[in-house]
């Protein structure tokens, strides 16, 4: 089977998964994630064309970004279950082990895991795709998603009473603390610490509004 093909129904295989899913790890995210890691390799390979040193594994990228969200953590997931889904899918299609193995690797060690992971990809393909997987997790787009998922998990959306410390805080609004505006100096190539910085911006501008009017002052 030829790669476009192989794309094609890699494509239809996620949508049916996770098609109308309600925490902001929904088909369109995939979408968004999968056009903007083909962005970012496009850029990265122009930033590096006169030393021609980058070998971006284009399909592996695609796969990577179509597949991260399959079997996820939070949804009690474990890396051996996201393997499996992965491999036998792909195997179906007659994707070389190789390529499985990488794409497997991706999906395994993409997640920010409440700050817990601290792997540091060792791929360009898979620091590629952990970049537009941030990158849909901040901004305007991110602030959406935050709210729909904090709402997924019945969470107020902002407790300034409570006593616990940050990493135990389940109100909506400290979660932008706790990881959203740690990943702008998270981002593993240039073009995504680029697209990070208006981000940034928009959810540090978004959280000093929030506050304003949640104290009156606005």
């Amino acid at each position: 089977m030829n790669r476009k093909l192989i794309i094609k129904k890699t494509k239809e295989f996620v949508k049916k998964k996770l098609e109308g899913e309600g925490s902001g790890h929904d088909w369109w995210h995939i979408v968004r994630v999968y056009n903007n890691a083909l962005d970012i390799a496009k850029q990265e390979k122009k930033l590096d064309l006169l030393k021609d040193e980058i070998n971006i594994n284009i399909f592996v990228v695609e796969l990577g970004a179509l597949l991260h969200d399959i079997a996820d953590h939070k949804f009690g997931y474990s890396d051996q279950d996201r393997k499996n889904i992965i491999s036998d899918f792909l195997l179906e299609l007659g994707v070389e082990n190789e390529t499985i193995d990488h794409v497997v690797y991706i999906a395994n060690n993409i997640s920010f895991k409440g700050g817990k992971n601290k792997h540091k990809m060792e791929t360009i393909e898979g620091e590629i795709v952990q970049d537009a997987d941030r990158l849909d997790a901040i901004g305007a787009i991110g602030i959406g998603r935050t709210f729909a998922y904090g709402g997924y998990k019945k969470r107020v959306m902002y407790d300034p009473d409570s006593k616990h410390s940050l990493k135990n805080k389940e109100d909506t609004i400290s979660h932008f603390y706790e990881k959203l505006l740690l990943l702008k100096d998270r981002m593993n190539t240039k073009t995504g610490y680029e697209k990070a910085q208006n981000r940034h911006r928009v959810m540090e501008e978004f959280l000093e509004n929030f506050h304003s009017e949640w104290n009156g002052e606005k």
